[in-house]
C-alpha cells in the first residue's frame, strides 16, 4: 500500500522485506524466541564530525544541528509507524558495533558515514553482513566536491543513495525505507 503523498520512483521491482529474526518457518513458528517488535526499528547512524553539524562549515552543511536532524527523523518515523535508534560517533569501531547490533534488532539502516564513506572497508564489510535495506545519506552533494569524496565504499551495499538535499535527505531516506518495508 503506497504511503500518502509519496511518488513511486523505483526503477526495479522490490519485494517486501522481513528481517531474518521476523521470518517464520513453514510451520508458522518464529525461527527463534525473540518477539517481533511492535514497530520496525530503523537505525540512523552518523559518522565523524556530524556532532558539529550547524557549527562546522555551515555554508556546506547548513545551520541545523544534529539534534534538529534527530528530532525530524523521530517525527517522520512516528508518522510512518517506525521506531528510531539514532546514533553519532567519531570512532569507526563504534559505528561498526552499532551496525552489528542493528543486524539483530533492526528492519533497516539509514547511514551517513561522513568521512568514513571514502575510507572504510571495515564499515562496508559490516554492512555486507546485514540482511535488510540500507540507505546512504550525505547532506552535501559529494559529487560536486573534492575528487576524493566521489568514491563511496558504502554505496556498494546501499539500496539507495541520497546526497545534496541537505538534512532533508534523512527524511527522504526514512520515507523510502518505510515504502520498501511495506513492499512498495
Amino acid at each position: 500500500m503506497p504511503l500518502p503523498g509519496l511518488p513511486l520512483f523505483v526503477p526495479f521491482p522490490i519485494t517486501p522485506y522481513k528481517p531474518n529474526h521476523m521470518k517464520t518457518d513453514p510451520s508458522g513458528s518464529a525461527p527463534d524466541s525473540r518477539p517481533s517488535p511492535a514497530k520496525p526499528i530503523v537505525y540512523v547512524l552518523n559518522g565523524p564530525n556530524l556532532n558539529l553539524l550547524g557549527k562546522r562549515q555551515p555554508e556546506i552543511y547548513g545551520r541545523e544541528t544534529l539534534a534538529d536532524v534527530e528530532a525530524e527523523c523521530r517525527r517522520i518515523a512516528k508518522d510512518l509507524g517506525l521506531a528510531i535508534e539514532f546514533h553519532q560517533t567519531n570512532a569507526e569501531h563504534q559505528l561498526i558495533d552499532w551496525i552489528h547490533e542493528a543486524r539483530e534488532r533492526a528492519a533497516g539502516i539509514v547511514i551517513n558515514p561522513a568521512a568514513f564513506t571514502h575510507t572504510s572497508v571495515a564499515i562496508l564489510d559490516a554492512l555486507h553482513a546485514c540482511d535488510f535495506p540500507i540507505f546512504e545519506v550525505h547532506i552535501s552533494n559529494i559529487h560536486r566536491r573534492e575528487e576524493f569524496r566521489h568514491h563511496s565504499f558504502v554505496s556498494r551495499v546501499a539500496a539507495g543513495v541520497i546526497c545534496g538535499f541537505g538534512t532533508q535527505g534523512y527524511s527522504l531516506a526514512i520515507e523510502r525505507l518505510a515504502r520498501v518495508l511495506a513492499g512498495c
